[in-house]
């Protein structure tokens, strides 16, 4: 058992997608889209953007890893591709990409695209990894970004807090303390908005990653 913490830079809840019951990591990230496995923990840091105290934007246990193809066929995840016409939360739809009979990724308009079309930059970077993270034990508190306790910032030395890329190196210890905290809230699912729904809507540009 593994923990992976890193800073969600956009909130929009397209990376993490915590819609419909169940937490996937599907775009951006690929290191840890590559390395992590069933039973390891992913947490998510709230960027200094969307919370000035050290928060927790998520959490989520890794509880089935998929590749894309197997994330765009199965029909569990329907739901997850992304809509212009439909609610907001299909408008961040993150089941995006898909193989044409050549080999060739294409992907579907999105978050990740560009107003023209396929954005070939964030292509490259999603597809690094094949992973997708699949978790059904999970809380995204968005935009209501929980405090991280003081005793997981400095813990023998080891900090979970980052500025930027990721963090796995973490003592035994320090993972079965987060874990044991984490589990101790009792809170599962989809608990708040993502921190840039708060934004007008004319700030939510589709990046390059």
């Amino acid at each position: 058992m593994r923990l992976f913490s890193y800073v969600v830079a956009r909130d929009f809840g397209f990376a993490p997608n915590p819609f419909g019951g169940v937490c996937t990591l599907a775009t951006c990230k690929p290191d840890i889209r590559q390395r992590a496995m069933v039973g390891d923990w992913i947490a998510g840091i709230a960027s200094a953007a969307d919370s000035r105290i050290p928060s927790l934007t998520y959490v989520m246990r890794v509880d089935e890893v998929l590749t894309y193809d197997a994330y765009w066929k199965d029909p569990r995840f329907q739901m997850k591709k992304p809509s212009r016409f439909g609610s907001v939360k299909q408008l961040f739809g993150d089941n995006i990409y898909r193989r044409d009979a050549k080999g060739t990724w294409l992907q579907i308009d999105s978050h990740h695209s560009l107003s023209t079309g396929a954005n070939p930059k964030n292509i490259a970077n999603d597809t690094k990894s094949l992973g997708v993270l699949v978790g059904r034990r999970f809380a995204y508190w968005g935009s209501k970004a929980i405090p991280i306790p003081d005793r997981f910032l400095d813990f023998d030395g080891h900090t979970i807090r980052l500025n930027r890329g990721y963090k796995n190196k973490f003592s035994e210890e320090f993972v079965q303390a987060f874990v044991a905290w984490f589990e101790s809230l009792g809170e599962q699912g989809f608990l708040a908005a993502p921190a840039k729904w708060q934004k007008p809507k004319s700030t939510w540009a589709k990046p390059i990653n």
